[in-house]
């Protein structure tokens, strides 16, 4: 199989879809960080970061990596004590977040801050994955902090793009 950057994005945003996220979700965390500093802002021009950010290997490589441990945790196929890490997304685990890193830095040091924002406010989408979770079953570890840092990354991309 010969693995292009095209089939690569592809796949994550079949992934993403699989696991109940819309690009659409994204851009609205997007959007509701940069709305208070650049009044102009658009859902279109938010939408273009996020696809900018979807792009990137880093992030294909992110994405496939969480989802498919946030999958084998569901199916309880890791070994423990991972499996438990992953299937209660143990607090003090960190994993999750140390993978999507590379994503949060691809657009500089406000993603790290936009990072730990939405990562402790869970707004929209990712709030809305914690909670199904717990009540489904579903292991949204890993998913929640790759949509953090998706929207972090490219809500950062918004603010280079706008800089005055």
């Amino acid at each position: 199989m010969i693995v292009t950057k095209e089939y690569m994005k592809t796949r994550c945003l079949e992934l993403l879809k699989e696991r109940g996220v819309e690009i659409a979700d994204i851009t609205q965390i997007v959007y509701d960080l940069q709305k208070k500093y650049i009044p102009t802002l658009t859902m279109a021009v938010c939408e273009e970061a996020v696809d900018r950010v979807l792009s990137k290997r880093e992030v294909h490589n992110a994405i496939l990596t969480g989802v498919e441990l946030d999958v084998l945790a569901e199916q309880g196929k890791l070994s423990e004590p991972l499996q438990t890490l992953v299937a209660s997304d143990n607090p003090l685990f960190g994993i999750d977040e140390i993978l999507v890193l590379s994503i949060c830095n691809l657009y500089g040091s406000i993603g790290l801050t936009n990072f730990g924002y939405v990562d402790k406010t869970k707004p929209g989408i990712i709030g809305r994955l914690d909670k199904l979770g717990k009540e489904t079953g579903h292991c949204h570890t890993f998913m929640d902090d790759i949509i953090g840092a998706v929207a972090a990354a490219a809500a950062s991309s918004v603010a280079h793009n706008n800089a005055v």
